[in-house]
């Protein structure tokens, strides 16, 4: 029943999917999945075959599910990422979206959820960031939808800032930060702005048209942004930095050594952030390899020691 169930949430988010698709998908043979449609079709699901090279499976587009086949839980647990978004954004179509979702909720589970709230809290708004970001999120998300371009005076990582004139695709929030995808006319490409770095920005009354830009589910990081040089570094770390390093790395990547550090040997674009993530840490860590990084770790720490000298 749980197969069935999620069969026909599936094809009516995705439309058509072939059989052999929604085989590898619930990972049953494509016999299974014809019975599964003759099941479903006994049940009053208008599920319809389609022949031909593109052909599959789909159903009828004015079905609809039941609200009831959506649990309590589930409900919560969508009020619970929308109230996080809410929180996150200057928006009232969220907050709308919020009391919509509230009616499906049962009386009493409704008045749980009002008094006390969900048991799981998403909390979209970063540490430490004011309403300033607020603002810029409403504003070029208000770009997106009205595809009007956007001015902004960025700090780069060498530290220079420069303006830009962007084509906003879309908003990120990537761990506890806030990204805008957009084309930068300047570099004839889509990039990545982080919102923290965005000193000015404005929307130009000028529209542009859409164009393609790269898909973002599981966005990842691509190593080209930083133009810098990758390479494979060792680091030892102390224990006294073991409840740091999950933010960090991978639990794959810290190896326990006898003694009680750790070792982490990973391959890192050898850019600001590193150099900064480094000298985060301290005297907590130490770069093994290769000797030209720590090298260059040594500089930066002497040239630190140098500035408070000057003051002695």
């Amino acid at each position: 029943m749980e197969r069935l169930l999620a069969m026909t949430v599936l094809l009516l988010n995705r439309g058509r999917m072939s059989a052999k698709e929604l085989a590898e998908r619930f990972e049953v043979s494509v016999k299974t999945i014809y019975r599964d449609m003759e099941t479903l079709n006994r049940a009053g699901i208008p599920v319809m075959a389609v022949q031909g090279i593109s052909g599959g499976f789909e159903i009828m587009d004015r079905y609809k599910l039941d609200r009831h086949l959506v649990s309590q839980g589930e409900v919560s647990s969508l009020l619970a990422a929308i109230q996080g978004v809410t929180q996150a954004m200057e928006d009232r179509t969220y907050s709308d979206l919020q009391e919509k979702f509230k009616t499906l909720l049962q009386p009493a589970d409704k008045s749980v959820w009002e008094s006390k709230g969900g048991s799981l809290v998403f909390d979209f708004q970063p540490w430490g960031q004011g309403p300033a970001v607020k603002q810029k999120v409403t504003l070029l998300r208000q770009a997106v939808q009205d595809k009007h371009l956007a001015k902004l005076s960025y700090i780069n990582q060498d530290g220079t800032e420069n303006a830009r004139i962007v084509e906003p695709s879309a908003l990120v929030m990537k761990g506890s930060a806030w990204y805008l995808q957009g084309y930068c006319r300047m570099r004839g490409d889509f990039r990545m702005f982080r919102l923290s770095r965005v000193t000015e920005l404005s929307l130009l009354p000028e529209s542009f048209t859409p164009r393609d830009a790269p898909v973002l589910d599981g966005y990842s990081w691509n190593p080209a942004w930083s133009h810098k040089e990758e390479c494979e570094v060792r680091l030892i770390f102390r224990p006294e930095a073991r409840y740091r390093m999950g933010d960090m790395f991978s639990p794959e990547q810290i190896v326990p050594m006898q003694g009680g550090d750790f070792a982490v040997q990973a391959i890192f674009s050898l850019d600001e952030w590193f150099y900064s993530m480094i000298l985060g840490f301290g005297d907590f860590v130490k770069v093994e390899h290769p000797v030209s990084v720590a090298q260059e770790i040594k500089t930066r720490a002497e040239r630190i020691i140098a500035l408070y000298q000057q003051e002695c």
